[in-house]
């Protein structure tokens, strides 16, 4: 039986690899352990060697096509099996289009929505479903370009990895395969990309593209998108594109708002959606396993908010990302834990596991849920990467466009409940983290000043309530005062470079 060749794993936080170079074409001859192929990831560069000896008779990625472990790149057969297969003429197959496994414990996906129907064509890398899993929502683009011939799995439907969902028909395939022989290429995620409204009649034959970060800029500057040149796949809008345009012309020339439809009807009894399913379930769970604390501290922000104004425009020219309350939180928050790791720690059976780097969630709300990225090793990291690595996580969580890595393995998260203007709030914990903390509103108030004469006056202040809930089986209210009284002192009395 043919040898399939596999994207193997180069190291335990990798998911996928792009290959940079084949070593033989098909129809050569390849030895085992012989150099195959060469592949580039985040972390090294390799060359792979061939899994065992005879004739490469398909390779089913080609160089420069970034793809997941695991996914099957080429075919080696025997002699014997080589000949049987070179009588077969080569076919304008179909193309099976798999489900994606988006993470190593992924096992299977919900289709939330095609994006296209039976007989429309479809180019590579154009978004053609999407799908939803207990990690991430993504976006899932087209492996060739043909005629969508047969969509195999509806929507609403959950499936196992690698189970076979649609067919691309009508286009020749990039290589030779034997009709018993799969071409499949794994798919990555990519933005979703919603179409806008029909806004203007002049330009309302253009199908405008665009991810969710481009129409949030465009909505707070006035903008009307269908103005904007899209220099992407297919003519999508990036962001680069919209702040290029308003660079170039200034906000504004936006159409008025419509009335935004309501998404169901009253009465309407509404299926939950994989990830509401998935956060209901660990919300319970949360509570149930662990007995909740929650503690408040009111913080004044004023000396943060008045760096932060001052130093913003300069901040943002040289590192490339608003300069936005959230960093000065997580830093002050690293500080803490850096004093106190029982903060950091989880439990495990009848033992506290005391972590050895901070993984920092960060909760990010979505317009269809709650997802926590997670600033890996946050410790290592300046102020100024803390703050381009939480902004970077934050747009791509809305654009669907994060890994399953990037999701797991928090040991701390940080919820910004007072984004909506809320006070505060008690939140539940990210299992099997032991502490979270929610952050209230900014809000201006009166506070009584005491000099250091003893003296009291009356200032308006910016101020801010932090909420800490926590698990009494593992942290000690003792404990959580002391890491709120670093927060607190790290905050009120900000100190620290912002480079």
């Amino acid at each position: 039986m043919p040898t399939d060749v596999i994207m193997p794993q180069m190291g335990e936080s990798i998911v996928e690899g792009t290959i940079t170079k084949w070593l033989k074409k098909p129809g050569d001859r390849v030895e085992k352990d012989e150099p195959l192929f060469e592949i580039s990831t985040d972390k090294v560069d390799a060359e792979i060697p061939s899994p065992t000896s005879g004739t490469l008779v398909a390779i089913n990625v080609e160089a420069g096509a970034t793809v997941g472990i695991n996914t099957v790149v080429g075919l080696i057969a025997s002699a014997e099996e080589a000949a049987a297969l070179a009588p077969v003429p080569v076919q304008a197959e179909g193309v099976e289009v798999v489900m994606p496994q988006m993470g190593e414990s992924i096992v299977e996906g919900t289709i939330t929505k095609w994006l296209k129907k039976p007989g429309d064509h479809v180019e590579k890398d154009e978004p053609l479903f999407e799908i939803s899993t207990d990690k991430v929502d993504a976006e899932i683009p087209s492996p060739t370009s043909g005629v969508l011939s047969e969509i195999r799995v509806a929507v609403g439907a959950t499936v196992g990895i690698n189970t076979v969902v649609a067919v691309i028909g009508g286009a020749a395939p990039s290589v030779s395969a034997h009709p018993a022989v799969s071409v499949i290429v794994a798919a990555a995620p990519v933005a979703v990309a919603d179409a806008e409204p029909e806004i203007d009649p002049e330009l309302a034959g253009r199908r405008l593209r665009s991810s969710p970060l481009v129409r949030r800029i465009a909505r707070e500057n006035q903008l009307n998108l269908r103005q904007v040149a899209g220099s992407g796949s297919g003519g999508r809008i990036t962001k680069e594109d919209v702040l290029r345009h308003l660079h170039d012309y200034g906000p504004g020339n936006a159409e008025p708002a419509q009335p935004a439809a309501l998404d169901h009807l009253p009465g309407e009894l509404e299926p939950l959606t994989k990830m509401r399913t998935i956060i209901a379930q660990r919300m319970v769970e949360s509570k149930r396993i662990s007995p909740h604390v929650h503690t408040v501290y009111k913080i004044d922000m004023t000396r943060v908010a008045r760096l932060r104004n001052r130093e913003r425009v300069a901040f943002e020219k040289k590192h490339g990302v608003k300069l936005t309350y959230m960093p000065f939180i997580a830093a002050a928050t690293i500080e803490a834990l850096r004093r106190f790791p029982i903060l950091n720690a989880s439990l495990e059976s009848n033992a506290i596991r005391y972590h050895r780097n901070i993984n920092l969630g960060i909760a990010v709300a979505l317009d269809w849920g709650l997802i926590v990225p997670v600033v890996n090793r946050a410790e290592t990291l300046s102020f100024a990467e803390l703050a381009r690595t939480i902004a970077d996580l934050a747009a791509r969580s809305r654009a669907k466009k994060l890994l399953p890595a990037e999701t797991a393995g928090s040991t701390f998260t940080l919820t910004n409940s007072g984004v909506f203007g809320g006070e505060y709030g008690t939140p539940i914990i990210n299992q099997p983290e032991s502490a979270i903390l929610a952050i209230g509103g900014l809000r201006k108030e009166p506070v009584v000043i005491t000099d250091a004469e003893g003296g009291d006056t009356i200032a308006i202040r910016s101020v801010q309530y932090y909420c800490l809930g926590f698990d009494h089986r593992v942290i000690d209210g003792a404990d959580s005062g002391k890491f709120m009284s670093v927060i607190k002192q790290v905050l009120e009395n900000w100190d620290k470079p912002l480079d």
